[in-house]
């Protein structure tokens, strides 16, 4: 009996802390934006049909754009940037995971 419970006590624990994979949005990351504006450059993603641009990935994102194959699918978490100038939106993204 003091085994069954044991079991029962570690297996709660273990899914309470389980990591919570959940992200905000899915996207595709359609390649780079190679415009020569003033407020141009980063890389353009699609998300629920919307184009937004962002400059840059989190460092333990495990995705290098620079040789990755275009359009890449992803799940990410990400915050909009006010007063962006180049006719695109642009965001942060958070968090970021390949699908």
């Amino acid at each position: 009996m003091k085994v069954t419970r044991i079991i029962i006590i570690i297996l709660l624990l273990v899914a309470c802390t389980k990591e919570n994979n959940d992200f905000k949005s899915s996207g595709t990351i359609t390649g780079a934006d190679y415009r020569m504006c003033a407020c141009c450059g980063g890389w353009f993603i699609n998300i629920d049909d919307a184009i937004y641009l962002f400059d840059s990935l989190p460092k333990d994102s495990n995705i290098d754009l620079a040789s990755e194959t275009f359009p890449l699918d992803v799940k990410l978490d990400w915050q909009l940037i006010s007063n962006s100038c180049s006719g695109f939106s642009r965001i942060t993204v958070l968090r970021i995971k390949k699908i």
